[in-house]
């Protein structure tokens, strides 16, 4: 994709203008429209469209969101880049301009009612009595920056792509067949013969292997009994928990300590407040009113604004967090209520204190010996990190690893590696990286581990991997014969028993215990049996008999004896039915929807401001810019 070093000015931007405005409402929470301003404010153009700044943070934004719903935790943002959320949100903002810019190819545009129409209809313009504020509407753009003629230009554009949208994927249908087909195979029940085959009809029990038959079946499972290759590494670490137990930490240092946390342990009286603003004070007191008088609730008001509680939320506040006047009023109450209007910066405003939280201490000596690990910690990190020179320089100068450890803080240490293990330094991955790497004519080199510590490796030797003779091993092979042999056997034998049901015997009279299960699901299972006989039971045809191996104490004969199509007048069928089609329908109408944008965002060209990216992208990671993988 090219790049652009400078923003070419454009006529008007392609944000959706539902997600501006509810940015535009009170500014409340995520980043305000001009925090991503500055003289860059494109990240992108297609054809004579932008993509703001602003609109790029607030893409990043929703798709954390959105993965993190899917994945159900919350992700960093460092996270949603490694999982591509970054690209996935540029090429959604790519995609709107296109059919912005195809508008206006085409000479698509909306009139001047429609545009009145969807601002009088914006909650966020509303007034306390429910109509349109046209004071709170002219309020809101200047607080935001904006004027009126741009952003009507924005209501007009996104309008006109709403048209040309619906246009490209309004008649789309998902095939009829295809839902009632997916329906039906995932609704089908079967009903099954089910008995257990287990060692009880086997002839003679367990067997004793010969030693020809372990010998043979040591070598054919050698993988299994193998020793592997060994790795004898010595090597020079300095780990900052272990050098942390040496440093002897002054009292004044734990006060030091102390007072830098002083935020955590000493805790003002905060209040829990909700904000909710107004254009102009007469209609912040005409609510304060109706909500004293129980004609209305804050709840509702919050709502009628086309907001949530989440967006009105102001968490904790201190008394040193807000203006004087605020604070006097917020904490001039006993007991939750509503406060104000209070002046603020986006108008005059009623706090709802919902909670009091009494100032909190917690003292120096009940959290001294974690402040005190802390600090050592830190030293030794510190001291580490200062003497990482010295190490590197005797390293590249000739030192072994054995004069390392005498002249630093380096400690030896020796170490048959594999794989498997995992116990001290090779619990670090960088370690185990190193180990499996190394040759025998490298040069110890300093590498860093997780924890801020460093290791310098020598590999001495290699053991390859050997098989140990039968006699050292003999009751791990034993056991393991065993239970393959059982496993082998039942097999065998359900096999057998299951030719004979298909040739007419019954199971009782093969001394087995039938079970009739009915109404099998394909996503459900049959008690105390493995999953995999579920798969097995719809996978046959109905009177087949299936032998099915579990492990060496039993296995599974079953006649598959019906199938049972869903009922059509069934509830749950019915609303399967319909949230399939609804599924197939928009993923048509996704791809379709996808392939048109990406066919229009080729034809007018587009560029991708690199610089602009990783700025917004340093922004919201806390100084994390990686560039825009993919752009």
């Amino acid at each position: 994709m090219a790049e652009q070093d400078k923003p070419r000015k454009k006529k008007k931007g392609g944000a959706v203008v539902w997600v501006i405005l509810g940015l535009l409402i009170l500014s409340l929470g995520g980043f305000g429209i001009g925090g991503f301003g500055g003289e860059v404010r494109t990240v992108a153009e297609v054809g004579d469209e932008e993509v703001l700044t602003s609109d790029y943070a607030r893409a990043l934004q929703q798709e954390q969101q959105r993965l993190g719903q899917q994945t159900g935790q919350a992700l960093t943002l460092q996270q949603l880049k490694l999982l591509g959320g970054d690209r996935i949100a540029m090429d959604r903002l790519l995609s709107t301009a296109a059919l912005a810019h195809e508008t206006g190819e085409i000479g698509l545009s909306v009139g001047d009612a429609e545009v009145a129409t969807r601002i009088r209809a914006n909650p966020g313009f509303q007034g306390v009595s429910g109509g349109f504020d046209r004071e709170g509407y002219t309020f809101a753009l200047r607080q935001n920056g904006l004027n009126e003629r741009d952003f009507e230009d924005r209501v007009r554009t996104d309008a006109a792509r709403e048209i040309l949208q619906a246009a490209i994927v309004g008649g789309v249908a998902a095939p009829e067949t295809y839902a009632e087909t997916v329906v039906a195979w995932q609704r089908e029940t079967r009903d099954a013969t089910v008995a257990q085959v287990t060692t009880a009809q086997l002839d003679g029990g367990a067997l004793a292997p010969t030693e020809e038959q372990l010998e043979t079946f040591l070598q054919e499972n050698a993988a299994a009994f193998e020793v592997p290759e060994r790795r004898r590494i010595t090597y020079a670490w300095a780990a900052p928990d272990a050098l942390a137990e040496t440093i002897e930490v002054a009292r004044k240092q734990i006060v030091a300590a102390y007072e830098a946390r002083a935020g955590e342990f000493r805790l003002p009286a905060r209040v829990l407040a909700e904000r909710l603003a107004f254009a102009d004070e007469a209609a912040a007191i005409a609510t304060r009113d109706a909500i004293a008088a129980g004609e209305t609730t804050f709840d509702a008001v919050v709502e009628e604004r086309g907001l949530t509680l989440e967006d009105v939320d102001q968490g904790e506040l201190a008394r040193d967090d807000v203006d004087a006047g605020l604070g006097e009023a917020l904490f001039a109450l006993d007991e939750p209520g509503i406060v104000g209007p209070v002046a603020t910066g986006l108008g005059p405003a009623l706090y709802r204190v919902n909670a009091i939280l009494e100032e909190r201490i917690t003292p120096m000596a009940d959290v001294s010996i974690e402040l005190a690990r802390e600090v050592a910690a830190d030293a030794a990190r510190r001291r580490v990190d200062a003497g990482r020179e010295a190490m590197d320089d005797l390293l590249a100068g000739g030192a072994t690893l054995e004069e390392v450890a005498d002249e630093t803080d380096m400690v030896l240490g020796q170490i048959e590696w594999d794989p498997s293990i995992s116990e001290g330094i090779a619990g670090y991955e960088a370690f185990r990286d190193a180990a499996a790497a190394v040759e025998p004519s490298d040069f110890p080199e300093l590498v860093e581990l997780e924890d801020g510590g460093v290791f310098a490796l020598r590999l001495d030797g290699i053991d390859p991997a050997t098989l140990p003779a039968l006699d050292e091993i003999r009751i791990r092979v034993e056991a393991a014969w065993q239970t393959d042999s059982l496993r082998r056997r039942l097999e065998a034998r359900a096999t057998e028993l299951a030719e004979r049901i298909a040739a007419g015997e019954s199971f009782e009279s093969l001394g087995l215990t039938p079970e009739s299960v009915t109404g099998i699901v394909r996503d459900g299972g049959i008690a105390d049996a493995p999953r995999d006989l579920v798969d097995a039971i719809f996978a046959a045809e109905v009177d087949d008999m299936l032998a099915e191996p579990a492990d060496d104490r039993r296995a599974y004969l079953i006649r598959v004896d019906g199938v049972t199509a869903p009922d059509a007048d069934d509830p749950e069928a019915a609303e399967l039915l319909i949230a399939v089609r609804d599924q197939a329908r928009q993923q048509v109408m996704a791809d379709l929807f996808q392939a048109y944008g990406a066919a229009t965002q080729e034809e007018a060209g587009y560029a991708v401001n690199a610089q602009a990216v990783q700025a917004i992208e340093a922004q919201l990671l806390g100084g994390y810019g990686g560039g825009h993988g993919g752009m």
